[in-house]
């Protein structure tokens, strides 16, 4: 099977740099929309059985355009939403980035124990991830729409090809994409990681914030 994990597009919250993690959560910017628009030619060698997105309307919304150029509905996974911030929700200072991707790197460097401020632990999350990907089973090819540190997190703890500090380090800017390749049975290997937009670096926002796409490591310096 063939799993295409994409982030969505750029939202206000990304711009500001805050930690929003809440249901429903915002919609896109002007720049969010032309991100989503631009999928479908950038995917149009792909054969994609399904689509999916989180339970989080920007992800919902930049899946939007590839549904209706394939044809496909937009079913929704509920475990495939960001990582609850908890305490630290809407903050956009540093104290806060470093507590909120510090849990990220530690769930997915292995120690899911630790627990996010007034949230959950590693071990919440990697269940209802990994329930949601198993709802995929039998499928060739499916285009998943999530979020940046929660894909970040599930590929570093679950791709068996690379050491998870690597993942880490690389950016995701909205609407970049990770490919891997296996099945929910048999495990995943990561077959390339996409970091820029899919549209291509004219829909990179170098102002914006955006603590969670960046590299994990650059934001805790």
């Amino acid at each position: 099977m063939r799993l295409l994990l994409i982030r969505h597009g750029q939202t206000p919250a990304n711009v500001r740099g805050e930690l929003d993690t809440a249901r429903p959560g915002p919609g896109l910017t002007a720049r969010g929309r032309a991100q989503a628009a631009s999928i479908p030619a950038a995917l149009a060698g792909e054969n994609i059985d399904a689509i999916f997105a989180s339970t989080l309307i920007r992800t919902q919304h930049t899946a939007a355009p590839l549904a209706a150029a394939l044809g496909l509905e937009i079913t929704t996974l509920d475990g495939t939403h960001e990582i609850e911030a908890g305490d630290l929700e809407m903050a956009t200072d540093h104290a806060s980035y470093t507590a909120y991707l510090g849990a990220c790197l530690a769930w997915g460097s292995g120690d899911r124990a630790r627990m996010m401020p007034g949230a959950s632990d590693g071990v919440a999350f990697f269940e209802r991830f990994d329930a949601s990907i198993a709802q995929l089973s039998g499928l060739g090819s499916a285009a998943v729409f999530s979020h940046a540190a929660a894909m970040r997190v599930w590929v570093a703890g679950t791709a068996r090809n690379i050491e998870p500090i690597s993942v880490t380090r690389q950016e995701l800017d909205n609407t970049g994409m990770v490919v891997l390749d296996g099945t929910p049975e048999s495990g995943w290997n990561l077959v390339e990681w996409r970091g820029e937009p899919l549209g291509g670096e004219l829909l990179e926002d170098a102002y914006a914030e955006d603590p969670t796409g960046q590299g994990i490591d650059e934001v805790l310096e």
